[in-house]
């Protein structure tokens, strides 16, 4: 992470007839970028920068995922960016993703982009810019790496009538001279990329067997949306009794992070290991990787080719401009008709929070059990992923302009754990990980973590569910909200579990650390990790966890527990899949 040393420059710029121009695009809407993906990409050679001078940089962003509008050269090392806004809008400049050749070794440049318009950023919490050189990789096999010195994002000069614009200003030593490098926000994943990834699933005798790929629908620009089921073969007959497991990604196409999770996901439940088999043998898997391709490919940050926000349109009947998200409703609804739905999450990232949570659906009529339910999930990831998962920045509840987003949606739909799983741009507050940045592994490894608590949370042995269930009710117990906000009378639900306020991070909004203060208050009812347990070792150990089971509920009130659960039979056992026995 980048530490501020409170000395970093804010540069502001004025705009000058005589300005230096090294990169101007055309206007968006006349770029050649509406066009289909094709193997090998386009054939034709990219237009040459307006500036060929020997010392000074060049730069191109009309590939795949690029983002950059113009580029003004200030000063002999210094350079003015200005990231395009999503096409037919003129908002939403928070993805950038360029090339810069024409490098030299050991001198400072300063790069400043000037046209952000959230007043908040990751950046000014130590989060650096992505590098990338293509010498590194060659003589080193380096990859992405975090770079770059007096970093700050601050308010300029630029905005007008009241719509005021951010700044985000760097400096960096390029490695090598004559250099291919590349900046991005986050790491990029492409929609090529992707079609490389399924055409290995496909082209694979053994994954192709439990993991069919169709095309869901065709977006605004003809790319393809694909649906991914995965499960092992049975006779219809039995495979009508197994319940489903929703997950789709990159909705938002500017976080990129969802892909690599997503990716993480498919590695794990694609492999061959026998908590991956069993969790094929128990589910039925319905994966829509990357709901808006066209954004993806034109490089937008947060809409369609439409110029409109694809999660917040799930309940529009307009299918020919909300394709993707139109058909993944309808196949949910079809496939509800089949089977039950046990969870459905949506895979974002977030631009003003640190770590990895998740925001659920809590009604307005919610009883005490339903709300309790919901959140065993989330906990069981945060206890699965310590260093990485906070369960206190989980929220719940559903605001108005939230309604159309998938998750709400869907949890409308009778979908009970419906969720929105968010990844930071940054990095972790938490444990081992503290104030280091993400990379892709650990991006990639919570794919893991969301199986291994899937199958904790459909164990047969109740253990983790139980203990889930009382640190919920002992949260309830020990907090006070005058202990938590001073001079408040929000409800306890609203305070500990609900809070939310508005913004656009990502799917859902900006939240407290109430939660947090749930947890510090009683720091004993923080549980240890459970071994992860296969199918076999799971059933051998029943009997052993029976015995813990009942010495616990005679210390904390066996018969208050059991009634509660009980009352809401329906509600909390509903969910829960008994996997099977040994055959």
């Amino acid at each position: 992470m980048y530490i501020p040393t409170g000395l970093e420059m804010e540069p502001l710029y004025a705009n000058s007839k005589e300005e230096t121009v090294v990169y101007l695009a055309e206007d968006a809407y006349k770029e050649p970028c509406f066009v289909y993906s094709r193997v090998g990409g386009n054939r034709t050679p990219l237009k040459q920068p307006v500036d060929n001078c020997d010392d000074t940089l060049m730069f191109e962003a009309r590939f795949e995922s690029g983002n950059l509008q113009k580029v003004v050269k200030v000063a002999e090392y210094e350079y003015q960016l200005t990231v395009r806004p999503d096409l037919f809008t003129n908002k939403h400049t928070q993805w950038y993703y360029f090339q810069v050749t024409n490098t030299q070794a050991g001198i400072v440049y300063r790069f400043t982009i000037i046209n952000f318009t959230k007043p908040a950023s990751l950046y000014n919490r130590g989060m650096r810019p992505l590098f990338y050189s293509e010498k590194e990789a060659s003589a080193h096999n380096i990859g992405w790496q975090r770079i770059g010195d007096q970093i700050k994002y601050y308010r300029n000069n630029q905005g007008q009538d009241r719509h005021h614009h951010f700044s985000l200003t760097w400096t960096f030593q390029f490695p090598h001279s004559k250099d291919t490098c590349y900046f991005a926000h986050c790491y990029p994943y492409t929609y090529t990329n992707l079609q490389e990834y399924l055409s290995g699933i496909n082209n694979d005798p053994v994954r192709s067997k439990f993991c069919k790929i169709r095309v869901l629908c065709h977006t605004i620009a003809r790319n393809m949306v694909y649906i991914l089921t995965i499960t092992t073969p049975l006779k219809n007959s039995e495979s009508r009794k197994r319940k489903a497991v929703i997950l789709t990604a990159r909705v938002h196409p500017g976080e990129t992070n969802s892909s690599w999770i997503m990716k993480g996901f498919l590695d794990y439940i694609l492999g061959n290991s026998s908590d991956a088999k069993l969790l094929r043998d128990t589910f039925v898997f319905k994966v829509v990787p990357m709901l808006n391709p066209d954004g993806v490919i034109v490089g937008n940050y947060r809409c369609s080719l439409a110029g409109r926000d694809l999660n917040r349109n799930y309940t529009s009947l307009l299918k020919e401009s909300f394709p993707s998200v139109w058909y993944t409703r309808n196949m949910i609804r079809r496939l509800m008709e089949k089977r039950e739905v046990i969870l459905y999450c949506d895979l974002h990232g977030h631009s003003k929070k640190e770590n990895i949570f998740m925001y659920g659906c809590d009604g307005s009529d919610r009883c005490k059990a339903l709300y309790l339910q919901q959140r065993i999930f989330p906990l069981m990831l945060s206890k699965n992923c310590p260093d990485k998962f906070s369960f206190s920045s989980c929220k719940f509840n559903i605001q108005k302009s939230k309604e159309g987003t998938g998750r709400v949606v869907m949890w409308k739909m009778g979908i009970r754990n419906s969720f929105t799983m968010e990844a930071t741009f940054c990095g972790s507050t938490l444990g081992n990980k503290r104030g280091t940045h993400f990379n892709t592994k650990d991006l990639e490894s919570m794919g893991y973590h969301f199986c291994d608590s899937l199958l904790d949370y459909c164990d047969p042995d109740r253990t983790k569910y139980y203990q889930c269930l009382k640190e919920l009710e002992e949260m309830e117990k020990h907090i006070n909200l005058e202990k938590v906000i001073d001079d408040s009378d929000t409800s306890l639900k609203e305070i500990t579990l609900d809070l939310e306020t508005s913004s656009h991070a990502s799917d859902s909004s900006e939240s407290n650390d109430s939660q947090a203060d749930l947890l510090k208050l009683n720091p004993q009812i923080k549980a240890k990790k459970i071994q992860l347990k296969t199918k076999k070792e799971r059933n051998s150990t029943i009997a052993r966890h029976q015995n813990i089971r009942e010495e616990e509920q005679e210390v904390c009130d066996k018969g208050h527990l059991v009634q509660r659960h009980k009352e809401s039979v329906s509600d909390v056992t509903g969910n829960v899949l008994l996997l099977p026995s040994d055959k």
